[in-house]
């Protein structure tokens, strides 16, 4: 039995859609809302919801979100005029079970299984927050590892573990290729 469009949820809110490229695999029993921007070679696996009602979300190329996870975004308010929009960059690993809320990860930036990362948090290129971690408000920067609840620098990545990310994101581009084609998703 082959997946349908029907398995997946992709719905306009307050007259926003959500743009997916062509070529990005959108896993059965994802729900994406609102105004969401996903780019090339993008992977949202099972399950996945991606809830852009409130502010936006913007995925970009060749970025994976992992089986379970849930990006969203926070809303404009008195006390924060601007809310907290969900930017993620290319090339961006999301491990299954996360939380992404009102943040931004920038490019090759990398968070854990089952990790938290709330709003107003910044993970900035090469950054990586642990499995499990939660991050609040505060900046991992370049190539930093963080761990914990809360989480805390740890210390630098290597260049080993950057390779090791890169490697990562290519065998999600594949992996999703295989997946759409084994469900029939592909055109």
């Amino acid at each position: 039995m082959t997946a349908t469009r029907t398995d997946i949820t992709i719905a306009a809110i307050h007259g926003k859609a959500p743009k997916i490229h062509s070529s990005a695999f959108i896993a059965p029993g994802c729900r994406i809302i609102g105004d969401v921007e996903i780019g090339p070679d993008a992977s949202i696996w099972y399950n996945c919801v991606i809830r852009a009602d409130v502010h936006r979300v913007v995925i970009g190329a060749r970025t994976n979100i992992q089986d379970g996870s849930i990006v969203h975004c926070d809303s404009p308010k008195p006390s924060n005029p601007d809310g907290f929009p969900t930017i993620i960059g290319d090339d961006v690993l999301i491990g299954h079970l996360a939380m992404v809320h009102g943040c931004t990860l920038e490019d090759r930036a990398f968070v854990g299984l089952g990790a938290i990362v709330m709003d107003a948090s910044y993970i900035e290129a090469d950054g990586m927050l642990a499995a499990g971690a939660q991050l609040t408000g505060k900046r991992i920067g370049a190539r930093q590892l963080w761990i914990g609840r809360p989480a805390k620098y740890v210390r630098d990545l290597d260049d080993a573990a950057m390779a090791a990310n890169r490697a990562g994101v290519a065998g999600y581009v594949a992996n999703g290729r295989m997946h759409a084609e084994a469900l029939g998703l592909t055109s």
